[in-house]
């Protein structure tokens, strides 16, 4: 059984703690290093667990590492980690900066230990159902949208939401980035409360993605369009509908959908699909995997180098949203 410990026990760190222990039968709960005095007693008082009085003296027992603070700390604590050669798990976004992720992946390479990106939608049962169905998508349009809360704003919008829909689709695109625009307006915070980009990549896809948390209600839906397909993610009910179209071989059923685009093309039948989502906690699947890479010698579903990408795209849109320019080429 793996040995872990877990950096920061604010309102995601007591979730991170509890899904751990639940978790019982790949790791053992070491204990939590928070500096707040008030969050540690709050958690030693819920979950019985021990609080270390250092990063150091927290490292020097466990095995591996959830980082669930502040993104300011993330570098640090996990450079400190992997120089002890501790499997890392890092909540998103990976760090502040591009540098700091590339640094992060030298030194887990010359450690040899594994470190996964907390990028959670990959988890999510609905966007696990849509894989299968997920080819080649040409235009992607992806909507999250949250109610203001200001628990959020001490980061961008762009960090803090549409990073999600980032990961996603440069998991599902297998193309690199050509050219990028963004704009977006601080409303209520100091830094951008809503944001829209355009992603073209070099295979001709186009992404266009709109994050907001000053909407009226919340809504996270992402839409893929290919060839003879349309698959709709819903995140946030756990929804996935499915359209797609196939070549009829002879005579349409009278009760068949089908779409007749004339001068003798073939007639294509059209598919209806909306599977059942089954149940799951996609924080608690993400940690198991993440003790399944580690057992295993696998490489994490959702590795270092995806967490540095998806912040490489993010933080080139940030630039374009504060210079209040609309383009960017590779």
């Amino acid at each position: 059984m793996l040995k872990i410990g877990v950096f920061g026990a604010g309102h995601l760190g007591k979730i991170h703690i509890r899904l751990i222990k639940e978790l019982s039968n790949e790791f053992e709960l070491v204990g939590f290093y928070d500096p707040s005095d008030t969050i540690a007693e709050a958690v030693i008082e819920q979950f019985g667990i021990t609080r270390y009085n250092s990063p150091e003296e927290l490292l020097d027992v466990v095995d591996a590492i959830d980082i669930v603070t502040p993104t300011v700390a993330h570098f640090e604590l996990a450079a400190m980690a992997i120089k002890r050669s501790k499997h890392v798990f890092i909540e998103k976004p990976i760090t502040e900066t591009y540098e700091e992720a590339q640094q992060l992946i030298r030194l887990a390479e010359e450690a040899g230990v594994k470190v996964q990106v907390g990028h959670v939608e990959r988890f999510n049962p609905a966007f696990q159902a849509a894989r299968p169905f997920l080819g080649s998508p040409m235009f992607i349009e992806t909507h999250r949208l949250a109610q203001f809360n200001p628990r959020g704003t001490d980061v961008p919008v762009v960090l803090d939401l549409m990073i999600h829909d980032l990961d996603i689709i440069l998991s599902v695109v297998n193309a690199g980035v050509k050219q990028i625009s963004a704009s977006g307006v601080a409303v209520v915070s100091d830094t951008p409360d809503i944001a829209n980009a355009r992603i073209e990549f070099q295979n001709g896809c186009v992404a266009n993605l709109t994050a907001s948390r000053i909407s009226m209600k919340n809504m996270r839906k992402s839409r893929f369009f290919q060839r003879d397909a349309y698959i709709s993610v819903d995140f946030l009910a756990k929804e996935l509908e499915v359209v797609r179209m196939e070549t009829i071989n002879g005579e349409p059923d009278p009760f068949d959908i089908v779409f007749d685009m004339g001068d003798g093309k073939p007639v294509k039948k059209i598919f209806f699909d909306k599977p059942e989502i089954g149940e799951s906690n996609a924080i608690k699947e993400e940690l198991f995997t993440f003790h399944e890479a580690i057992v295993n010698d696998t490489e994490p579903i959702v590795s270092i180098i995806d967490g540095s990408r998806a912040l490489d795209v993010a933080l080139q849109i940030m630039e374009k949203v504060q210079a209040g320019t609309h383009l960017i080429t590779q």
